[in-house]
């Protein structure tokens, strides 16, 4: 399959999976605390691809095993415990939002550490795309209060993705997708999930019924498909394609978050119809490549 068109497929089937994970979050909080979720998540992610990754030990990146560390906890685990806190205490269009400031984030965090170039027509794209964002979040005609400190851990959670997807591409580019998702959820995350889960109290409180069962169900979704799959699809995305275009999954993902509304009985709004366009015509500017 064209480069081109195999990352323009990942690109939507990324949308696709990740826009899907804040119903799975929402779900799984009906069940468990913000840490246990994002403990499990991270945890049962290790444990699938573990086996895999036993298989793959010898081809374990030793010498860019600093750049690992980084890009895993920037990327893999800080955000998984940020995003169920501030999704406890703000509106799904202010997430939104701050969720699709990642691409700005990453043209910031990729010029200044990495000196890496954008177009002024990418960089036009994104604003427009980020406008399209902002019009559709708020288009749902939500009235969420503003709080200062969920906002903050959504904007680090963003800033946390950008330093991961900026380090994979400068510095992991070599290791292959499948490999660095099996290494980075089984040998470097596993046991600093385990002792989140310890600290939260999951073990402690643990109750074998059906409610907690559904909530497994739920964790255990958002795990394989929002975390350990989209991973490796993310970084053979990063592979294949620049740190600004890949980011711009955040820019797709309202859309799906809309369509998830839509199937659960919610009116699609004509503003929401007109921000989901203004986001595709600014995808349209992405697909220019910075001069050298």
């Amino acid at each position: 399959m064209k480069t081109e068109k195999l990352k323009w497929i990942l690109l939507i089937g990324l949308s696709v999976i990740w826009g899907s994970s804040f119903i799975l979050i929402k779900k799984s909080l009906e069940h468990f605390n913000p840490y246990e979720v994002g403990a499990l998540r991270v945890l049962i992610s290790g444990l699938v691809l573990m086996p895999y990754a036993i298989s793959k030990i010898k081809q374990f990146p030793r010498k860019h095993l600093k750049w690992l560390i980084i890009a895993a906890v920037s990327g893999n685990f800080i955000p998984m415990f940020l995003f169920p806190l501030a999704e406890t205490q703000i509106s799904s269009s202010i997430a939104g939002i701050i969720n699709s400031m990642m691409p700005i984030f990453v043209i910031i965090v990729g010029s200044l550490v990495w000196k890496f170039s954008t177009s002024r027509k990418q960089l036009l794209g994104v604003l427009i795309s980020f406008s399209g964002a902002c019009i559709l979040a708020l288009g749902g005609g939500g009235s969420g209060e503003l709080k200062i400190v969920p906002i903050l851990l959504l904007l680090l959670a963003t800033l946390m993705y950008a330093i991961s997807t900026t380090t994979v591409k400068s510095r992991l580019h070599e290791v292959p997708a499948t490999i660095m998702s099996a290494f980075v959820f089984s040998f470097v995350l596993i046991l600093p999930s385990l002792v989140a889960l310890l600290l939260s109290g999951f073990f402690r409180d643990f109750e074998m019924n059906k409610g907690t069962l559904q909530g497994l169900g739920f964790v255990a979704m958002l795990s394989v498909f929002g975390t350990g799959l989209a991973m490796m699809m993310n970084y053979k995305l990063l592979s294949i394609s620049t740190p600004l275009f890949a980011s711009t999954v955040t820019l797709l993902m309202p859309i799906v978050a809309i369509i998830w509304g839509i199937l659960d009985g919610e009116k699609l709004t004509v503003v929401q119809s007109v921000g989901a366009l203004i986001i595709l015509a600014g995808l349209i500017f992405l697909r220019s490549k910075p001069k050298s």
